[in-house]
């Protein structure tokens, strides 16, 4: 494969359209201008803003992103239909993302046609696009099933009819980066091609990367590898490889594209897996003790990329697989400085707790210290009694009642359910003596059941300090409560 790479690949995001797709995604107007706003920023080309035809709410959104001034390009799918194409340009869109069926499996079976009927449509709706001031990129649907010839012609005469640019699709994710290497360069003679594919086998990343190598000018991408099925190839993963791989200027500000990940897996509600290329929870966290030691000394050492590059940082967390060099890194920052013997004795402690299948918070470090270093650490707050109310028909409201620093306040907060309005309770009973956020929570059944024992790991942040704790109980309210006053403790050890 011959590197025929462009000067500077472009980006067409299409997750608030084929990303949108993916089983129970619904945004609104509002939220896809957020995205598309995030997408804007962070230097993506094309925003395929959703699909013309779709709902009312589709064509609310292209109205609110072609009109939000943003500099990028706003496109929305149509099919070769003259109703599809006046939509599009009604809403403002500068371009169309004109789907047609190429392959005989589409064409026969699911459109019930023939080859000319769909070059036909194909010619009629580009020159109406044309007509109707549109940008058009000309897109074949199952492009990797297709017959070849009769693709190189669709488009050739699409061309030659108007179209701007052109865009081969790998439907369900057949193709193969030998066979991409194959296919993309002729069609590059024609006009500038893009690559579109699926992730069913889990090649959409690499086919991308072989059609970009291969002279495709574009590739599209959803953020998180949005889409149907097995999904579409995942934006962050394109650019890091062409920026760390081969060395490419991709024009994407890095830096924000965790930010961009973390906003539209809360927007869309598909969380991140932990193991996930460049945004995952895991994907700068070490606990081995051998490849902790070697990130501590020097981070190349077991980091392709600095998590810095990226919008991340770097986390050491503790278990069995641990060291010595973790452990003493971590205690540091917590503000503590042990002897070997001690740092000994820690570290067994650490790993008594992980060989119970226990996560390693903060809080659990900061106890394990104390009690080797006999120290006495007399908690800042206590709980007397909490209270939680919460129904169909009610606002989850909780009050609670604290001593804090040997004076007994309640406090009461409404929330977005019963374990959000505790922790805001537990939060307004401590606001007169400190400014403790919640940064992250999250929740594990260790057992199954009803009654599963649930564990709840929270980050609390004070005054530019974050740390962890935990708690467990069958109740998960209860967990909630304890993990947040073990971590509200530690964080208000150094106010008494």
């Amino acid at each position: 494969m011959s590197a025929l790479f462009v000067d500077k690949p472009h980006f067409l995001d299409t997750t608030l359209r084929d990303g949108e797709q993916t089983p129970g995604v619904t945004l609104t107007p509002d939220q896809k201008l957020e995205i598309a706003c995030a997408l804007s920023d962070i230097g993506i080309d094309v925003i395929e803003a959703g699909s013309a035809a779709a709902s009312v709410g589709e064509l609310t959104a292209i109205g609110l992103i072609s009109d939000a001034g943003l500099g990028t390009e706003c496109c929305t799918y149509v099919r070769a239909l003259p109703y599809d194409i006046d939509l599009a340009a009604d809403a403002g869109a500068d371009s169309v993302h004109l789907v047609v069926p190429v392959s005989d499996l589409h064409i026969v079976e699911k459109m019930g046609k023939t080859r000319d009927e769909v070059y036909a449509m194909a010619m009629s709706a580009v020159t109406y696009a044309k007509e109707r001031g549109l940008i058009v990129e000309l897109s074949g649907e199952d492009a990797s099933r297709a017959d070849q010839a009769f693709l190189a012609h669709l488009f050739t005469d699409g061309v030659a009819h108007g179209a701007d640019r052109l865009c081969f699709c790998d439907t369900v994710g057949i193709l193969t980066p030998e066979r991409t290497a194959e296919f993309i360069p002729p069609l590059t003679e024609i006009a500038p091609v893009s690559i579109h594919c699926h992730n069913d086998l889990g090649f959409a990343l690499p086919n991308t990367i072989a059609a970009l190598k291969s002279g495709a000018s574009c590739a599209h991408v959803t953020v998180n590898g949005l889409g149907e099925r097995a999904g579409n190839t995942p934006f962050e993963e394109v650019v890091m490889s062409l920026e760390v791989l081969y060395g490419r200027d991709t024009g994407i500000q890095t830096e924000k594209i965790y930010p961009l990940s973390t906003l539209v897996a809360r927007l869309t509600g598909i969380d991140l897996p932990a193991n996930k290329a460049i945004v995952g929870s895991m994907a700068f966290t070490h606990e081995s003790g051998i490849h902790a030691h070697g990130v501590l000394r020097n981070a190349r050492t077991y980091e392709p990329v600095p998590p810095e590059m990226v919008g991340r940082t770097r986390r050491i967390v503790l278990g069995k697989h641990s060291g010595k060099a973790s452990v003493e890194a971590s205690l540091n920052e917590l503000g503590y400085t042990v002897t070997s013997e001690q740092l000994t004795a820690i570290l067994s402690r650490i790993k008594q707790l992980g060989d119970e299948g226990k996560r390693v918070t903060d809080a659990d470090l900061m106890a394990i210290a104390d009690t080797v270093l006999q120290l006495v650490c007399t908690p800042a707050i206590r709980l007397q009694q909490y209270t939680v109310v919460s129904g169909n028909r009610s606002t989850p409201t909780a009050s609670v009642t604290m001593a804090v620093n040997g004076n007994e306040i309640t406090s009461a907060a409404t929330g977005n359910g019963p374990v959000d309005a505790a922790i805001k309770a537990l939060q307004g009973s401590v606001s007169d003596i400190a400014d403790i956020s919640l940064e992250d929570y999250h929740v594990d059944a260790i057992t199954g059941g009803a009654d599963a024992l649930v564990d709840v790991t929270v980050k609390l942040r004070k005054d530019g300090k974050v740390i962890t704790s935990r708690g467990a109980r069958t109740d998960i309210i209860t967990a909630s409560v304890e993990a947040v006053i073990a971590g509200m403790n530690r964080l208000l050890r150094d106010d008494k």
